[in-house]
């Protein structure tokens, strides 16, 4: 089946019927004055907030999070918000679509993105971090993985690839760091590099972006801090002052306990890569709020309930 409306373009639409399909994200059973159904609807060009309010306890058993639904709906602006008002609902076997229609994934060129990165490898000084970083990444498999994990959820490079996308670009700032201030270079650079490869074990992407059992119980700090010693055990004489250093890196780098920081950033790497980590994730995650805007002559944007606050769209 031809997808017939992407997300993005249907501010075009805006007052009018459409009937398309869409991934189901999120699924909500609510209750007002009568039940009704919250959803988040998506495809690889974003997402959109649905309701469905008539009949919504016997519609709600014939889908559920992870399917991908064909919808006859009205496309409506609320509060400066477009949403759809979903009437009718059918859910599409397998056979009926291409799943690649629904999975977002990151507008970078992955090749140029996995280059860059070796790039950062190539240029590494230091033999045991340059051999633990080409033991990791060498690994066609685990670098397949890597490519396409998400580096989020909800709020930041939520998309395949974009956990490749994070790091390199919390590895360029970091570089741009090593240039300014008095750091270890191949320390702060192997720290960016590694900082969130626990990831890799933390999502799974289909048919939705969530945590598996070992992300949510564990997390992607622990992990990658598991992944990193495994391979570190393998290397003749690694220095355990090294070692301890770089292990600091990846504990540290959610810089503050509220946000599951294992440690406090206690070295000036650790302090670095705990800021170019923020800046690149706190950035992306407004620009992603901001450009995912579907109403365009809206003044703000949904509200931001992670940080609290709207941002101004004009």
């Amino acid at each position: 089946m031809k997808k017939n409306f992407f997300v993005k373009d249907l501010n075009t639409h805006l007052n009018k019927e459409i009937i398309s399909e869409y991934l189901v994200k999120q699924k909500e059973l609510r209750e007002g004055k009568n039940y009704y159904i919250r959803l988040e609807l998506a495809d690889k060009t974003g997402s959109i907030a649905a309701n469905i309010w008539n009949n919504a306890q016997a519609i709600s058993e014939k889908f559920a999070i992870g399917d991908v639904i064909e919808v006859k709906a009205y496309v409506k602006s609320y509060k400066g918000q477009l949403q759809l008002s979903v009437d009718k609902v059918r859910r599409l076997n397998e056979i009926e679509f291409e799943l690649t229609d629904f999975l977002e994934s990151t507008d970078k060129d992955i090749d140029q993105l996995s280059d860059k990165l070796f790039s950062y490898i190539d240029a590494i000084e230091n033999p045991y971090l340059k051999e633990l970083l080409l033991n990791i990444f060498e690994d066609k498999e685990f670098f397949t993985s890597f490519a396409e994990c998400p580096a989020a959820k909800t709020w930041h490079h939520n998309y395949l690839g974009g956990l490749l996308e994070h790091t390199v670009s919390v590895t360029d700032i970091c570089a741009l760091i090593a240039k300014k201030y008095n750091v270890d270079h191949d320390l702060l650079i192997t720290g960016a590099i590694l900082h969130d490869i626990g990831k890799v074990k933390e999502y799974r992407t289909k048919p939705v972006i969530d945590f598996t059992v070992e992300g949510r119980l564990i997390g992607h700090i622990a992990l990658g801090e598991q992944i990193v010693l495994s391979h570190i055990a393998k290397i003749n004489n690694f220095p355990a002052e090294l070692q301890m250093k770089l292990r600091h890196l990846i504990l540290a780098h959610h810089g503050e306990y509220e946000k599951a920081s294992v440690r406090l950033p206690q070295t000036i790497e650790a302090t670095a890569l705990h800021h170019a980590d923020n800046l690149d994730a706190q950035t992306i995650g407004v620009q992603q709020m901001i450009e995912g805007n579907l109403e365009k002559d809206a003044d703000w944007s949904e509200f931001d309930r992670l940080n609290e606050r709207f941002y101004y769209l004009k």
